[in-house]
């Protein structure tokens, strides 16, 4: 979510699947055709037509389930309508409520938000296969206890360690920062803070594991609007970040940006970091040999870093509902399709099946067991207004302009007042 890979260097394949959410790539990769599906529960012979948007590089993986889907279903038209990533979001919310636009588009989780508000987004009826999925990611699509996509891909960050410098990743914080002092580099742990601008993505691992999520999540992990990071749990985090902070311990740092603190690791200062696969060619790069484990706890409860999600929404204006869910159900929705997929673009698969199959790459199961213990990016519209007020906080308690509780305290007051 935060960089786009190069893909030359063969070593780079297996830990590109979780490229940013931004990134659709610029040349399509080969492909396995998949396999007709396993389920086909609605009637062949249907009639109608259907377009989709997708990117360049992952147009190949949707034409192999389109010509399956033709093989019984040869009087349905679907057209492929080829975009750039980075305007789709924007084009479906304008086309939409014209009643332009696609019947199903390829798109990330987090536009889940105005897609509802602007009424944009039709639920997807997953049916039984929703448990072939890992959980976060159906959640990661769920609003108000309907699902409105379906999920096919995953991404997070988590840490990684210089194999070199240290031979495993503690659960504890307290216990890495010791192993990274016994490694006497220049720093135990570094991390991007984004400089000055604060970086609550990238922390959100160590504040969860506080038990202060940015929003209350609902028992089907869909999120409310009620903030979750405030009370004891919350201040004992901006105490944390304080104590770890330039007027304290010095393991956090406002000198670090992302290329900075990517930049001291690769050069072998820091034996950890925390960051995603976008970052590791960066340090493979530099000859850096690497390994890839869950984020440990710092408060006393599972770190769950950010999870995002990418998959295919339904237009609320499609004239095709019901063909069009039935693609996604039985001809998209099945392992070879995911597969295809993966090999298309590869970002780790959202169903458990297919993500299993390439996890034998040590470095894809690491980012995959992170995600695991993760928690979806929140796709609600208030999620906007929390980001300038919740990183500026964290940067000032970070460089030690102002006190812990202070800080966070009246991050929480003017959050309030934002979302009302």
């Amino acid at each position: 979510m935060r960089k786009t890979l190069f893909r030359s260097a063969a070593v780079l394949a297996a830990v590109t699947m979780l490229a940013a959410c931004s990134s659709g790539g610029d040349t399509p990769a080969a492909t396995t055709a998949p396999a007709a599906p396993e389920t086909s529960a609605a009637p062949a012979g249907a009639t109608g037509s259907l377009t989709i948007w997708v990117d360049e590089n992952r147009k190949p993986a949707v034409q192999a389930a389109v010509d399956i889907y033709n093989e019984t279903n040869p009087d349905v038209d679907v057209e492929l309508v080829v975009k750039n990533f980075e305007d789709i979001r924007a084009d479906f919310l304008a086309q939409v409520p014209t009643g332009e636009g696609p019947d199903i588009t390829i798109g990330a989780h987090d536009w889940l938000g105005s897609f509802i508000v602007n009424g944009v987004a039709e639920p997807v009826d997953l049916g039984e296969k929703a448990s072939q999925f890992e959980s976060v990611a159906t959640q990661a699509f769920t609003y108000d206890g309907a699902l409105y996509g379906l999920p096919y891909a995953l991404e997070s960050i988590a840490v990684v360690r210089n194999t070199a410098l240290v031979d495993s990743t503690p659960a504890t914080w307290d216990e890495l920062i010791a192993k990274g002092k016994e490694a006497k580099t220049k720093y135990p742990f570094v991390i991007n803070t984004n400089g000055t601008t604060g970086d609550a993505y990238t922390y959100y691992g160590l504040q969860t594991s506080f038990g202060a999520p940015v929003f209350q999540q609902n028992a089907d992990g869909s999120y409310t609007n009620e903030i979750g990071m405030g009370g004891d749990a919350g201040l004992a985090f901006a105490k944390f970040l304080g104590e770890n902070g330039m007027k304290g311990e010095g393991h956090f740092s406002t000198d670090w940006t992302y290329d900075v603190a990517n930049q001291e690791f690769a050069d072998g200062n820091a034996p950890y970091t925390i960051a995603g696969p976008w970052a590791i060619a960066t340090f493979t790069g530099a000859g850096v040999d690497v390994a890839v484990d869950p984020i440990p706890s710092a408060g006393g409860k599972p770190a769950a870093p950010f999870v995002g999600v990418q998959g295919f929404y339904l237009s609320s204006q499609s004239d095709s509902k019901l063909i069009a869910n039935d693609f996604l159900v039985n001809y998209v929705a099945t392992p070879d399709v995911i597969k295809a997929l993966y090999d298309a673009d590869p970002r780790l698969p959202a169903m458990t099946s297919v993500a299993e199959q390439v996890a034998s790459d040590p470095i894809v199961a690491g980012f995959l067991a992170s995600a695991k213990q993760g928690a979806p990016m929140p796709s609600i519209p208030e999620m906007g207004d929390v980001w300038e007020f919740w990183n500026a906080a964290e940067s000032s308690i970070i460089s030690g302009s102002a006190e812990p509780e202070a800080a966070w305290t009246k991050m929480l007051a003017d959050l309030e007042a934002k979302l009302g």
